[in-house]
């Protein structure tokens, strides 16, 4: 695990509500707790010498179960997902659909696209990067809301290459 992941962990337990939480790995441990009102979000991160045995995974206590018809709904979207390509993002920065705000979005969902084409603007340290198609096909989903923070590698759009 390494720094940005364990930001990205940080950020999505301040986001969550939850007011702590433990994760233990082989090599290891991290308590977050985030504090309400004044208290400020606390991280405690300790390394675990690697000669120490495995520690055994603890399953979360199972909760109610989603109705069928959900879960049927997402494994069908799952599987429809399957024949597109998905287009990741090749750098950490914020998300912009459109070249300025009164302009209108560089693709929507159902526009052809080429190999090349401009599909948004990521901005990066005050930098904004063109991010370019790398194949040719029909925008099928945008996965990302405008002007959002974006990882690495985090899924932007689901393309139809036929």
């Amino acid at each position: 695990m390494d720094i940005k992941d364990i930001q990205s962990l940080i950020k999505f337990v301040a986001k969550s509500g939850a007011s702590e939480v433990k994760l233990e790995m082989e090599d290891l441990k991290i308590t977050i707790k985030t504090g309400t009102g004044d208290h400020p979000e606390t991280t405690y991160v300790q390394q675990i010498p690697v000669a120490q045995a495995p520690i055994a995974p603890v399953a979360p206590t199972p909760t109610a179960a989603p109705p069928v018809t959900a879960d049927a709904a997402t494994q069908e979207s799952k599987e429809d997902d399957s024949k597109y390509i998905t287009i990741k993002s090749p750098i950490i920065g914020t998300f912009y659909r459109k070249p300025s705000p009164d302009k209108p979005p560089f693709v929507e969902v159902g526009s052809d696209i080429a190999k090349g084409d401009v599909l948004c603007v990521i901005e990066a340290m005050k930098l904004f990067n063109d991010i370019e198609s790398e194949v040719s096909g029909k925008i099928v989903k945008v996965l990302v809301e405008d002007s959002s923070p974006v990882e690495f590698d985090q899924p932007l759009f689901l393309v139809d290459p036929s």
